[in-house]
């Protein structure tokens, strides 16, 4: 009886070892008829990462200068080889800056430039700026007319401010009914369409 156990078990482990030798054949088969295309994956995949991780190390030190530049600006004041080493940099904190120089001196040219700014917000606020400061009826529409103007309930309680001096109650009404009830301004509007314009 144990002989026979024994003959089955070395049959079994033959068997088992045949199945493992043929699936080691047809694994080296697959890896010789894809060599090249297994080969190419890894390189590949090698070099998206190692392009990955020097992108991403150039980039914190593009950040890294800029705000070095930045530094040096608000040290040492306004510098031109400063300014422009800023702006190759981060054109969008170049004109951050150029704009907080801008409002604190009051600068109208400077502000119309920066309308056209490539950095949205920049630009809408150079744009509510330079409205405000001129403060004509024409001006603040313009600006509260965009979709997307950030100051638009602002600019239109301004322009009915100036309707009002103007006695020009009902448009100034018109103007403030444009004001939406959820706006932060809807109080201010509400308040004086009853003590301005009633």
């Amino acid at each position: 009886m144990s002989l026979k156990n024994d003959i089955e078990m070395v049959k079994e482990e033959l068997s088992s070892e045949e199945k493992f030798f043929e699936k080691a054949v047809v694994t080296e088969k697959f890896v010789k008829k894809y060599k090249k295309a297994l080969i190419g994956s890894v390189v590949v995949i090698v070099l998206l990462v190692a392009g990955n991780i020097t992108y991403n190390i150039s980039e914190q030190n593009r950040i890294s200068e800029a705000n070095a530049a930045l530094m040096e600006l608000q040290e040492k004041g306004t510098n031109k080889a400063t300014l422009a080493r800023l702006k190759s940099l981060s054109p969008a904190l170049h004109d951050v800056w150029l704009y907080s120089k801008a409002v604190t001196s009051n600068d109208i040219k400077s502000l119309e430039e920066l309308k056209s700014s490539k950095s949205f917000l920049i630009g809408d606020l150079a744009s509510y700026e330079v409205a405000q400061e001129k403060n004509t009826l024409p001006e603040l529409n313009a600006y509260s007319s965009k979709s997307d103007a950030i100051y638009a309930d602002l600019a239109k309680i301004e322009a009915a401010v100036l309707l009002i001096n103007e006695k020009k109650i009902e448009e100034a009404h018109l103007k403030l009914s444009q004001i939406s009830l959820t706006s932060p301004l809807a109080q201010v509007a509400k308040t004086l369409m009853h003590y301005g314009v009633k």
